[in-house]
């Protein structure tokens, strides 16, 4: 079965491919705000990212649309534990978590997908990861793969359940991110003891980079070697750091005592991302050592000292030499004409690994085929339903399901379908129905029951739910 997605918060597309990658999904719509960023994902996807999730008209157009799993890596912005279990809708402002809490509860997908820094967990005294799990868990009802609960029903937040490191997944880069992992109650009901109690913890297949060594180009340019006077700062910095017992300074990553090379998080600022990941390049450190090189006070160092390229930390997310090869072995990545290096380093560390994303797509899909294979004729159609016409069936079934026959079910789902946000009589619906007034009228009783239908006071009735503004927060 093929699965929808959008993808929020979307930078470079990171996640969009992992999950391409693992096969059977599909991209229906992309948010972006940054425009360097945008303008690479239009280059790779051939698609229009720039959306705001913040914008309300950009949540009715998801509203409108029929998908199945929500991705996001969104940021982790500081906001309060006031209010705890009282209702994500006072805390939105000002954070974009709420603003996907949000338009979960507008179009409720099957499955969430979310990806941040390993901090998440520690961050504003663990109140912001409760609150998260709080609204997935306890005020959108999704299922979270691998949380754990006391006696009380507190959540017990451990680094086992989230933390995954792309170095156990073929990628030779020591970065501890977080991964959450919802599935919908509303859609799989008990079917969820089926999934397992944690997400995959390493790649099922061989390495994409079986080491660091495998990650280095052969041929780089002289502007990415160190100039001899920083070099020398850097190597001053490190001294006085450890004389005062911290461990902070520059990381030479693959210096030859080191039998594993294995590179630092590279990060979206650059920076010290930079300088915990240099390299040692005899090859081409031997050509350009002693020259003077634009841009730089003095000349190259002779220890042939260099930062990684863009090209390197490419590699080192999955994006290069994996996640864009074509089907004839042929690399399709491709930063489009005026990205400045700058941009193409923080585009890189600000993503996410493709292979991280990949292996927990494989295991997003395995899980929802498992359990579609158990269901019933009802429950498959249910899950053909998107939205609030899901919602409004589902408590159809879930009132009158053990009074009608199953063909009776189906004919009430159909309604639903036909009418949605139109109004109707009574006798508009015995002319769908092809039946008479008296049955259209209890057929009316019955969908009352289920507090689904409103009647109005001239006469006609209409679907609750179903409008746009009934899921604004």
């Amino acid at each position: 079965m093929q699965y929808k997605i959008v993808d929020l918060c979307a930078g470079i597309g990171g996640i969009r491919r992992g999950f391409e990658l693992a096969g059977d999904f599909q991209n229906v719509a992309s948010a972006e705000i940054d425009e360097f960023a945008c303008k690479t994902y239009e280059c790779l996807f051939h698609d229009n990212p720039r959306n705001d999730v913040t914008d309300i008209e950009f949540k009715h157009k998801l509203q409108s649309l029929q998908y199945d799993v929500l991705l996001a890596g969104f940021p982790c912005q500081a906001f309060s534990s006031v209010g705890l279990r009282q209702g994500f809708e006072d805390k939105t402002k000002g954070t974009i978590f709420f603003d996907i809490a949000q338009i979960v509860k507008m179009t409720r997908p099957k499955v969430i997908f979310l990806e941040n820094v390993q901090n998440l967990l520690s961050h504003d005294k663990k109140a912001t990861i409760k609150t998260i799990i709080d609204t997935l868990d306890r005020q959108l009802n999704y299922h979270i793969v691998g949380m754990k609960y006391d006696a009380n029903g507190n959540p017990k937040i451990t680094t086992g359940a989230f933390i995954r490191n792309t170095k156990f997944f073929g990628i030779p880069q020591n970065r501890p991110r977080v991964y959450i992992v919802a599935f919908s109650r509303d859609y799989f009901g008990d079917y969820l003891s089926m999934v397992p109690n944690e997400t995959p913890t390493h790649r099922s297949r061989e390495s994409i980079f079986a080491s660091l060594k495998d990650v280095l180009e052969e041929d780089v340019e002289a502007r990415y070697f160190m100039s001899s006077g920083y070099l020398e700062t850097l190597e001053k910095h490190i001294v006085n750091q450890h004389a005062k017992g911290y461990g902070f300074g520059y990381r030479i990553v693959n210096s030859p005592e080191i039998d594993s090379p294995l590179a630092n998080t590279i990060m979206a600022s650059g920076g010290s991302g930079k300088e915990r990941n240099l390299v040692f390049d005899f090859v081409n450190g031997e050509k350009y050592k002693g020259m003077f090189v634009k841009g730089k006070q003095t000349s190259i160092n002779t220890k042939c000292v260099r930062t990684m390229t863009p090209t390197e930390w490419g590699r080192l997310q999955g994006f290069i030499g994996y996640g864009f090869i074509n089907e004839d072995g042929m690399e399709c990545f491709s930063f489009p004409e005026g990205i400045p290096v700058s941009q193409q380093y923080k585009q890189f560390g600000n993503s996410v690994s493709i292979p991280v994303i990949e292996e927990m797509a494989r295991f997003i899909y395995n899980n929802m085929e498992i359990m579609y294979s158990q269901f019933t004729k009802i429950e498959k159609s249910l899950y053909s339903m998107y939205g609030n016409e899901f919602v409004v069936c589902k408590e159809i079934w879930s009132v009158l399901g053990k009074s009608l026959r199953e063909d009776t079910v189906h004919q009430f789902f159909n309604i639903v379908h036909h009418f949605k946000k139109k109004e109707f009589r009574v006798k508009e619906l015995s002319v769908f129905l092809g039946t008479s007034s008296a049955r259209a009228s209890q057929i009316i009783r019955q969908l009352l029951e289920t507090e689904c239908v409103l009647k109005q006071d001239n006469g006609l009735y209409c679907f609750k739910n179903m409008t746009s503004e009934n899921d604004l927060l």
